[in-house]
Order: C-alpha cells, then sequence, then structure tokens
C-alpha cells in the first residue's frame, strides 16, 4: 500500500531553504535535549563550560596550548562531535573547541556552549584577503557578514549581512588603539563553498568593501541576534586564495600569540571590564 502524506504539505517553491521557517516558533530538537541524551549514554556529569568559550577553527590554538601543556580535556563535555580543552591565560579560564570549520557546525557547537553555562564565544578563523588593506596576516573584527551560507536563515529572515551586536561593536570599537595587535574592522563573506570563489564573487564581494571570505561568521552572528547571545567573530587574514607563493602564514607559533591577545583584549572589555 503506498501511502500518500503530501496532500497538506505545503510548497517549498524556487529555494526550500527559505521555505517553511518559522522565526518564533520554538525549535523541537533543542541543544539542552542532545546533551542530557549524551551525558545520559556516557555516564557524564554535568559540569558548567568557562564563562568564555574560544572557537578555533584552523586548530593551531589549539595544538599551540597541548604542545604547551597549557590545557586540558574537560572529560565532561557531553558533545557527540567535539572536544572541549580548558586552559587559563593571563589569569583568565578560558574553554577552546577546535576544528569548527563551517557555519553549521559552528553554530551546533556554540548552541551546546551556551546551554552549558558560557556567556561569550569568541571565534578567530584563517581568512582569505577579498580586498587589500595590508599584507597578511592580519586580524579584522568583523563587524557584518555576508549571508552566502545556508545556516543563518534558519534562526533570521532573509536579508544581505547579519552583523556583531551594537551594543557588543560598540565596546570594543574604539578599544583597539590601546591593544597590541593591529586591528582592522569591517565586513567578511561568509561561504559554504571555499572551492567557489569564483573572479565574479570576489569582485562583487570587493565593490561592496568586504575585506575577507570565511566560513562561519554570517551564521554565528545570526545565532546571536536571534537568541541575544554574545558572539564576537575575528578573521585571521593569511592569504590570496593561494595564488601566490608563500601563503597561509600566520605568524609566531601559527598565529597562536596574536589569536591569545586578541582574545584577552576581547575578554576583558566585554566580559571581564569592571
Amino acid at each position: 500500500m503506498n501511502i500518500d502524506n503530501t496532500s497538506d504539505a505545503q510548497p517549498f517553491g524556487g529555494s526550500p531553504i527559505l521555505s517553511n521557517k518559522r522565526y518564533t516558533s520554538p525549535s523541537v530538537f533543542t541543544p539542552e535535549s542532545l546533551l542530557r541524551e549524551a551525558r545520559r549514554q556516557k555516564r557524564l556529569p554535568f559540569e558548567p563550560v568557562p564563562a568564555v568559550c574560544i572557537l578555533d577553527p584552523d586548530g593551531d590554538l589549539v595544538d599551540y596550548l597541548r604542545a604547551a601543556q597549557r590545557s586540558q580535556r574537560q572529560i565532561a563535555w557531553a558533545c557527540y562531535h567535539s572536544q572541549l580543552d580548558i586552559f587559563v591565560h593571563a589569569g583568565i579560564e578560558y574553554g577552546l573547541v577546535g576544528r569548527v570549520v563551517g557555519a553549521p557546525y559552528a553554530v551546533l557547537v556554540a548552541e551546546e556552549l551556551f546551554a552549558s553555562g558560557c556567556q561569550l564565544i569568541i571565534s578567530i578563523t584563517s581568512a582569505g584577503q577579498i580586498t587589500p588593506i595590508g599584507q597578511p596576516p592580519y586580524v579584522v573584527l568583523i563587524d557584518k557578514a555576508l549571508r552566502d551560507e545556508g545556516t543563518s536563515y534558519h534562526y533570521l529572515p532573509p536579508s544581505p549581512f547579519s552583523h556583531l551586536r551594537p551594543e557588543l561593536a560598540e565596546l570594543l570599537r574604539d578599544t583597539w588603539a590601546t591593544g597590541s595587535v593591529q586591528m582592522h574592522i569591517g565586513a567578511s563573506w561568509t561561504t559554504d563553498a571555499p572551492f567557489r570563489e569564483t573572479e565574479e564573487m570576489i569582485a562583487a564581494c570587493s565593490a561592496n568593501g568586504i575585506l575577507a571570505v570565511e566560513m562561519e561568521a554570517a551564521a554565528l552572528y545570526a545565532l546571536a541576534q536571534a537568541k541575544q547571545y554574545d558572539i564576537v567573530c575575528f578573521a585571521h587574514v593569511t592569504n590570496q586564495m593561494a595564488q601566490q607563493g608563500d601563503d597561509f602564514e600566520k605568524g609566531p607559533d601559527q598565529g597562536s600569540q596574536a589569536a591569545l591577545q586578541v582574545i584577552d583584549h576581547t575578554a576583558r572589555h566585554l566580559h571581564y571590564r569592571a
């Protein structure tokens, strides 16, 4: 017997990713439920994560801190898909999740971190240069991200960009002159397809003032806007799409020293400010 369940279905239209979204409706599946079941299966206790957590898509900071014996794994972290390291830098304890590459994975981990007690997420990802504003490597505080990915459209209605929350931007925008890392501020292009960065799309992004291309910020900012979470994304511009030799260089310790300075500066101005 064939059962036809399509008679009451809502049409998907030309773009299924934009159809049948209900932005004010709660999700049936929640990070709290997933973590609860993971703890049950793995026989893990609940242990809150640090208030400030870092997403490290490249994994270089994770590797650096482990090699220096400055971090340890949090065994109680119940995520099925990642490991959480704990480290202390300049007197502040952080959680650190490495290799969270791409918008869906970054948002999955971010949701679970906030469900576990996190209050601020800082993401530092390698990025390609779109508009030349210096010789890589350098760092960009992403104030808005072009939504050329899929995850953000499950959190916010369609629009060209998702944004760093204004109150966070205001707290950070004028502080970098006192920091030890030279900081640019501007827009990024978030893509789901790094090997589909065509000349035409790069030219369009550059014409619209976009500085860098990466794979997570638009979705993380959409999550932050939708749920009023504190998330700040940085692009560590390290390459020019391998169009020249000596590309993808991140600096001392694969960029870890610069990353730690950015993390410390951000945490002190947003979370541990007086």
